[in-house]
């Protein structure tokens, strides 16, 4: 009996995504049908046409694509947007200097005419969502190969965005659900004029560093503004001066009234990725394989940058942003791994397995369709993992490690086009395409880092992946330098024009294939290229069998448990989340608060490391505690938590009160449940938030940009709880245990 209530109990709480309200990444246009009664029954306040509507304003027209990766929020009539610090970091980054150093110093633009422009920055608006499923899966049929059936998919997806967005200055993309089963369009307006208004010190934006990066308590103030301009018309437009503040379909009052434990809350953004039907088989690989290596060579990357960086104030300008990007995920992996292990999730995995392959056996019917999911999703790791590490050393150590090899593959179709007598149109678009990167890179590039750099992921790359998948050429140059991977660098660099901004800008001016393939560098990166490109090849056959072996069995589970609701996973499409405030029980002995305070800034402070400075003037603001109307009862909150289900995709993304007013913006998960893109762990897994109270608070009394906070529309009452939060409040109170 024992035995059979534990499996019940995993079951209750792995992959099955509609237990508890504050699991899942629900699609915003389905909510009415799936998911209104619950939040109505947690608290919410609006009808769903005022969550996500076509027709008429809604809280979707003010949310945001932010760049590439980032969820935004409009704050005011006049465009202003909320996002992360490090999702603004970048572009903070890039107009600063020695002189400006914007990073340390922060910048609050004063006026209109002060915001800064941002090249190749975009907001992407939601216009609409549309199923397309029938669609695209009447075409398709089980005969087809996994080839066939995907060039079929493409096929059909370029008809229909085609089409969505035909007579209209719209964007749009078709995307894969549940593996493969369900397709959905979705259709963008995208507008190219976004400037940068406001950012505080690295000091509060980033306060506590890599340290206190996936930590819980947090006090950092992970805010910055920008604005999204339009053509006179309310059109998208590139840069002009003539260009105007957008005036948006919405924007997001913001409430100053606070947050309690227990109050309703929801986050709209953009999750980037999570694997939630990940099997057992997966998550094995990623534990001893993936994620180590991962560590290994992020850990080296960080060293190299960080010697140089620690030794010059340009170089820790120019390498801030590739050095943030390169920790964050390094750190992300070190926690995922201990929490796969340390919860166990692969084991409660193979409960879903065993119950799914008993489900299966129990009609022929289903053996016939679903009999062969699993054992093609375990043949394919098998497959896969013959060259798991070639792939993850290219990736990782090749592709995204020292800068000269990648920006050298910027020239590979450019030379391929010049070989094959392409028309001079196509190559004069090329060529534009590369000379439009030319200046962003040299001017965060330090040529001696870049040397060691490369020397190191070279010889990482060669102790770690097995030598019969290694490129020839690295062979070669092995044996001709005797091992010494630094010398191997210095001879290329020296046999290069890709590290010369003249030569790059001189051989862009006459194009010449042979100069081009008798580069070093240009032939390094290639041997690495075609080198991983015939592993690939290799792998195909495990890729296919992958593919459908999820798409049927994540089929299969959703008919298995017909009465659930089940989300699809995380692909940078607009999701909503939906939970309360609230604190968790870390571990044992160990309970954390549900909000931060200014307090635990001073209490952090350490003058002599980047990570703990305090500015100045914060202090004296902590000091004689001038809050001015953001403070709770004469403290300052810093940070609060929530049990929502996000992921990397929605830093940035707004915390929405029950009436849809902003109350934070959401920045990091907790360590304790880093595993939680492949298995939510409702008692552990929490979203750490930036309370609004202290952005503003920073904006208005650090920074005395009041501007900006007069634009916005500050809401000063509370919510009203309802019976439920109240009770649910009481509750917590007296330490009762609640759903």
């Amino acid at each position: 009996m024992k035995k059979i209530l534990a499996a019940v109990i995993i079951l209750m709480f792995v992959f099955q995504p509609v237990l508890k309200a504050d699991e899942g990444m629900w699609l915003p246009f389905l909510v009415e049908r799936l998911n209104y009664v619950d939040m109505q029954n947690e608290g919410l306040q609006l009808t769903p046409e005022e969550i996500y509507s076509v027709n008429h304003s809604s809280l979707k027209d003010a949310i945001i694509i932010f760049g590439r990766g980032c969820t935004g929020e409009i704050v005011s009539d006049k465009g202003l947007v909320l996002t992360n610090h490090h999702c603004g970091y970048s572009y903070i980054q890039s107009h600063s200097s020695v002189e400006h150093d914007y990073l340390t110093d922060g910048f609050w633009a004063q006026s209109f005419d002060e915001e800064l422009a941002n090249p190749g920055l975009t907001a992407k608006f939601l216009v609409r969502i549309e199923d397309v499923s029938e669609k695209i899966n009447s075409q398709l049929n089980d005969e087809m190969t996994e080839s066939e059936r995907n060039a079929k998919i493409v096929e059909l997806s370029k008809q229909i965005e085609k089409e969505a967005i035909k007579d209209t200055k719209y964007n749009a993309a078709v995307r894969s659900f549940f593996k493969g089963n369900e397709f959905y369009l979705f259709v963008y307006q995208t507008y190219t004029d976004v400037r940068m208004v406001g950012a505080p010190p690295s000091s509060i934006g980033n306060f506590g560093g890599d340290t206190d990066n996936w930590m819980w308590p947090r006090h950092t103030c992970d805010f910055s503004m920008f604005r999204v301009y339009s053509a006179p018309d309310g059109s998208p437009a590139d840069y002009s001066e003539n260009n105007v503040p957008l005036k948006p379909k919405h924007h997001l009052p913001v409430s100053i009234a606070g947050v309690e434990e227990g109050d309703f809350s929801m986050i709209m953004g953009y999750p980037g990725g999570t694997e939630r039907y990940l099997t057992s088989d997966g998550i094995k690989i990623a534990i001893d394989k993936k994620n180590p290596s991962i560590v290994k060579i992020r850990d080296l990357k960080l060293a190299v940058m960080r010697k140089y960086m620690n030794a010059s104030d340009e170089v820790r300008i120019q390498y801030a942003t590739k050095y943030a990007h390169t920790a964050n995920y390094w750190k992300y992996f070190q926690g995922q791994t201990r929490g796969l292990k340390r919860l166990n999730v692969a084991a409660k995995k193979e409960v879903i397995e065993e119950n799914f392959t008993k489900w299966i056996a129990e009609d022929d019917s289903r053996n016939a369709k679903y009999g062969n999911a699993l054992s093609n999703i375990e043949e394919a790791y098998k497959i896969q993992e013959k060259t798991v590490l070639a792939d993850v050393y290219f990736r990782e150590a090749i592709y995204r490690g020292d800068e000269i090899l990648p920006f050298t593959m910027k020239f590979y179709r450019l030379n391929k086009m010049l070989k094959s007598d392409a028309p001079q149109e196509k190559i004069d678009k090329s060529i534009e395409r590369i000379k439009d990167l030319i200046d962003p890179y040299f001017k965060d590039y330090y040529r001696t880092l870049d040397i060691d750099m490369l020397g190191s992921m070279l010889e990482l790359y060669y102790n770690n992946v097995p030598k019969n998948q290694h490129p020839e050429l690295l062979t070669k140059y092995h044996k001709k330098f005797k091992g010494d991977f630094k010398a191997v660098a210095e001879y290329v660099f020296k046999k290069s024009i890709f590290t010369s901004k003249d030569d790059v800008l001189e051989l862009l001016a006459n194009p010449n294939s042979k100069k081009i393939e008798k580069d070093k560098a240009f032939i390094l990166a290639t041997a690495f290229y075609d080198n991983y490109m015939k592993l690939a090849q290799q792998a195909k056959k495990g890729d296919d069998l992958l593919d459908k072996g999820y798409r049927n069995f994540v089929a299969g589970l959703r008919i298995m448990n017909s009465d659930k609701k089940y989300y699809p996973d995380a692909n940078f499409t607009m999701r909503l989340t939906y939970g309360t405030v609230g604190g968790y029980q870390a571990a044992d002995a160990v309970h954390y608060s549900y909000y931060t305070t200014l307090d635990g800034v001073m209490e952090k402070e350490d003058p002599t490391n980047r990570e703990f400075v305090v500015p100045a003037k914060l202090k004296d603001l902590y000091l004689k505690k001038d809050y001015g109307q953001y403070a709770d009862n004469g403290v300052l909150r810093t940070c609060f938590l929530t049990n929502h289900d996000i992921t990397g995709g929605n830093s940035g993304s707004p915390v929405i009160n029950a009436k849809g007013e902003l109350i934070g913006l959401a920045f990091d998960g907790n360590w304790e449940a880093m595993s939680g893109d492949i298995a939510f762990e409702p008692e552990l897994q929490r979203t750490i938030c930036v309370d609004i109270r202290y952005v503003l608070f920073i904006i208005d009394k650090f920074a005395d940009a009041h501007r900006f906070i007069e634009e916005m529309d500050l809401v000063k009452t509370r919510v009203e709880p309802t019976k439920k939060q109240m009770q649910r409040a009481e509750n917590i109170e007296q330490n009762v245990d609640v759903e």
